[in-house]
């Protein structure tokens, strides 16, 4: 049974026993807490909190996750992969441990024919909590499971929670048995790799308190309603279903395997090395194309750097095997191709997720050259240290800088006889990792901090926000935080957040920043509102000062925004959007949103592309922006089902969570798309739009930055005078600018080379002087000095070769000369042969050098360089090179 029909028999299963069908959610995880999606719960979790009303009691989904934290176990075994495919069933206070048990085992069990996955009953194994006397019985009595098959384990493995206080409970697994060849008897309390786990049941009854790890918290008590989480894993399904021996053998994997076998020539099966290299290919290839197509794209640092790691995983693996060009393209082509058939908009994508991709792919070997060159110098300064280990943190630079996996390290290490100090490399990772943890552990107190807004909301109910067509509006005061705790009361001077029962105040959303303005009561106080957010959903925060009075909840207040400023912001969103469709328009669908924001006057604008955009297609897009102004377009708003919304062709933002009900913002017949935020009424009312200039903010991800309205206008002004001040220099007209100064800065550049070539050879005719002037220490002969500040770092170089050139070659030879360059001392230093068969080494005599300049230094035996902090000390710096050759020699 192939994938896609696993997927289509659950939700149809589902659906036919009352349960609403629910798309998979983004892999950006809606949570400030998580990076990415990595359970099929996590889209509920606002359910199971208590923070949102679940769209219905019963609900089905197959959710996307991506897992990484043990992905250096990928394709090592059976089960660790880093994307999956969660089948999920969910109650909400409706059915529980009976009817989740029963729903599980019949579509388990049932026939092929009569639409269940035909597994065998028992080959099925059943583990339960500890003390969970109730599904044990469930299990035992109503489904009819042998007893010897049903297996009690601890709350490590048998009990559920999110990690933070919140809802808990026992959970109940199943297993099945694959066979003797997997290993022994005994059920999966004995032999997880044999009873492989394929479905967990939760059983959400409880709450739980404050803790650490899977089992140190305490049980607070019984939730309001019982709740029912489950999930099934669908590459599990699917190993077992196909008959093969692991997830990676399953169809949508094999395919991308098969394809690397062609594009290397190593044939699966063949050695345990290349089998694993091409199981990681496999799974990082998928789950790139997984993530690119929900608009993750790679970078150094969040879940972009988790893009680029397997990104950079997969092809080095390639490499490993012996791919010699690019082969994103042609892996990439095969996921789309077969995950398509579950999720169609990877082919509709199909060209954004090709070119981020690969430019990807053409920085990641570009990286890998300027990698093998930094190795290449830490392989010859350790050889010529007389080392044969390579510095941890040498291999840990590699790896965090410029994207060198350890084994690639270790492999071009042993290829110049150097082994690699990899308990030093694990400890600079283990450091970081601790780092990260300390980092993720301290952002997940996330969900404690919400329950005084969650507290609110359960007491008042969501906001009514009228901001689309009020600027001020009658409201009351439903609830007040001093310091994140909901108070009764506020007085001047407090830092509050104040909760309304409507306003139309827009909180921070879609990019668009939040209002600002005040909020007065009837009884004379008076809070001035900086901010406004939307901490949990549909509770509009307003963060501000107590200005005058005292404010209470309950009473009355009239709230107004700054009009000026919410205004300003408009005409921004609305060119957000203009320029987001002229883009489209000048590049392709390639150039799809990334990210905005929407500020008084000006905005910022992130979107798909493989390189810069060129000069004169900016300015085509920004003139099309300002053509489109000038034919005053109505932009209007209307709300409608999201598949109403998709046949009139809006475009979404990727990684933006829409419901059922969205909101399209249409321009004339110009721009069409999903957005919550506020706009003007016609274009005309933009005035004008100057697009500044775009940059690179990751691999094939650029930023426009622009100003509208009175901000487009005063930059223009000013640049309109710095234009005629430079006329008035140049004595020329604006078209004649360019060439006229071009020519300046030619003529300053050759002025400046003639300078330096004068600099040089001023330099250089000291040498025969300093040659000539070489004092004798103990039979070598040294020559040291100081040369005129300023000089650079090369002159010096050739001036030290120089003389030391000028020393007939049969008498050692060392020559050490020092200048001052931008404050700083600077050394170099040289040796004969003759003077190295003694054991003078240029690299030691620059360390004891550099050391007395309070710095630092190396280089060969023949010549290295060096330089510090203190000048003063150059005259010790001397002395101690002297003192040196007298003990060496």
């Amino acid at each position: 049974m192939e994938s896609a029909e696993i997927r289509r028999r659950w939700l149809s299963f589902y659906e036919e026993r009352g349960h609403t069908v629910v798309p998979s959610a983004s892999l950006i995880a809606d949570d400030p807490t998580l990076l990415l999606v990595p359970a099929g719960m996590v889209p509920f979790k606002p359910y199971f909190l208590g923070e949102v009303k679940p769209p219905a009691p019963r609900v089905t989904s197959v959710q996307k996750c991506v897992r990484t934290p043990d992905i250096e176990e990928v394709g090592k075994t059976t089960r660790h992969g880093t994307f999956f495919q969660m089948c999920g069933n969910f109650s909400f206070g409706d059915y529980f441990k009976e009817g989740a048990i029963e729903y599980a085992w019949e579509l388990l069990t049932s026939s092929v024919a009569d639409g269940g996955f035909g597994l065998e009953p028992e080959k099925l194994w059943i583990t339960v909590y500890l003390d969970d006397d109730e599904a044990e019985a469930i299990w035992r009595d109503k489904i009819g499971v042998p007893a010897e098959r049903i297996q009690r384990l601890g709350k490590k493995d048998n009990f559920w929670s999110m990690g933070v206080p919140g809802p808990c409970g026992p959970c109940s697994e199943i297993n099945y048995d694959r066979g003797p060849e997997f290993g022994v008897e005994g059920g999966p309390a004995v032999n997880d790799e044999r009873y492989v786990e394929i479905w967990n049941l939760v059983f959400m009854q409880y709450e739980r308190g404050a803790g650490d790890g899977k089992e140190d918290f305490p049980i607070l008590g019984d939730l309001p309603s019982k709740n029912i989480d489950t999930g099934l894993g669908l590459e599990r399904l699917a190993m077992i279903l196909q008959g093969v021996q692991n997830m990676y053998e399953t169809d949508t994997l094999r395919v991308v395997m098969d394809r690397a076998t062609e594009l290397t020539g190593i044939q699966y099966g063949a050695e345990q090395g290349s089998d694993v290299s091409l199981r990681v290919v496999a799974d990082h290839i998928r789950t790139s194309v997984m993530l690119i197509g929900d608009g993750v794209t790679p970078g150094n640092e969040g879940r972009g750097y988790v893009l680029r790691r397997i990104m950079r995983r997969a092809i080095r693996n390639m490499r490993l095997m012996g791919a010699t060009g690019p082969v994103v393209q042609d892996l990439v082509d095969v996921v789309i191709n077969t995950m398509g058939l579950q999720y169609p908009e990877l082919i509709t994508d199909r060209k954004r997720i090709e070119t981020v991709a690969l430019a990807e792919e053409a920085a990641f070997l570009k990286a890998l050259k300027g990698g093998t060159n930094i190795l290449d110098t830490a392989v010859t300064e350790t050889k010529a240290a007389g080392g044969t280990v390579l510095a941890g943190d040498k291999a840990f630079l590699l790896h965090d800088t410029w994207g060198f996996p350890i084994d690639l390290t270790l492999e071009m290490a042993a290829e110049q006889g150097l082994s690699v100090d990899q308990d030093g490399f694990r400890r600079l990772m283990t450091e970081q990792r601790d780092r990260a943890k300390a980092d993720a552990k301290a952002k997940k107190t996330g969900h404690a901090d919400m329950s005084g807004y969650r507290q609110i909301a359960d007491a008042a109910g969501e906001t009514d926000f009228i901001g689309y067509t009020n600027i001020q509006g009658e409201s009351t005061v439903v609830g007040i935080l001093v310091d994140g705790v909901p108070s009764p009361a506020a007085t001047e001077g407090d830092e509050v957040e104040i909760v309304l029962d409507r306003t139309p105040f827009y909180a921070e959303g879609g990019g668009q920043v939040g209002d600002t303005g005040r909020i007065r009561l009837d009884s004379g106080a008076v809070i001035e509102v900086r901010d406004c957010q939307k901490p949990v959903p549909g509770v509009y925060v307003h963060r501000g000062t107590v200005q005058v009075g005292e404010v209470t909840v309950g009473a009355a207040a009239q709230a107004t925004i700054d009009i000026t400023r919410r205004r300003a912001i408009a005409r921004a969103h609305s060119a957000t959007h203009l320029t987001h469709q002229a883009l489209r328009d000048a590049l392709g669908p390639t150039a799809a949103q990334a990210g905005s924001e929407n500020q008084p006057g000006r905005f910022r604008f992130d979107f798909g592309s493989p390189a810069a955009v060129p000069g004169t297609v900016l300015t085509d897009v920004e003139q099309k922006i300002n053509e489109v102004l000038s034919h005053e377009l109505d932009v209007h708003a209307e709300v409608m089902s999201i598949d109403e919304a998709k046949k009139q062709g809006a475009i979404a933002e990727f990684g933006e969570k829409y419901g059922e009900r969205v909101r399209v913002v249409t321009i004339g017949d110009f721009s069409k798309e999903l957005c919550g935020g506020t706009h003007v009424h016609n274009t005309a009312q933009l005035g004008l739009v100057k697009l500044l200039g775009e940059s690179s903010i990751g691999s094939g991800v650029r930023r426009i930055e622009a100003l509208v309205g009175v901000d487009a206008y005063n930059f223009l002004a000013r640049e309109h005078t710095v234009v005629a001040q430079l006329q008035e220099l140049v004595k020329g007209r604006p078209e004649e600018l360019p060439e006229k100064i071009s020519s300046m800065l030619g003529k300053l550049k050759d002025a400046e080379k003639e300078i330096e070539k004068f600099r040089a050879e001023k330099v250089l005719q000291a040498a025969a002087g300093l040659a000539a002037g070489a004092q004798d220490v103990r039979g070598v002969a040294v020559v040291t000095g100081q040369v005129p500040d300023g000089t650079g770092a090369d002159d010096l170089r050739r001036l030290v070769l120089d003389v030391r050139g000028r020393i007939p070659s049969d008498r050692p030879a060392v020559v050490a000369l020092f200048t001052t360059a931008n404050g700083r001392p600077l050394t170099v230093i040289a040796t004969n042969e003759a003077a190295r068969e003694r054991g003078l080494k240029a690299g030691d005599l620059v360390r004891t050098a550099a050391k007395t300049l309070g710095g630092g230094g190396g280089g060969k035996p023949d010549v290295a360089q060096g330089g510090g902090q203190n000048p003063e000390a150059i005259g010790d710096a001397v002395a101690a090179v002297e003192r040196l050759v007298g003990e060496t020699a």
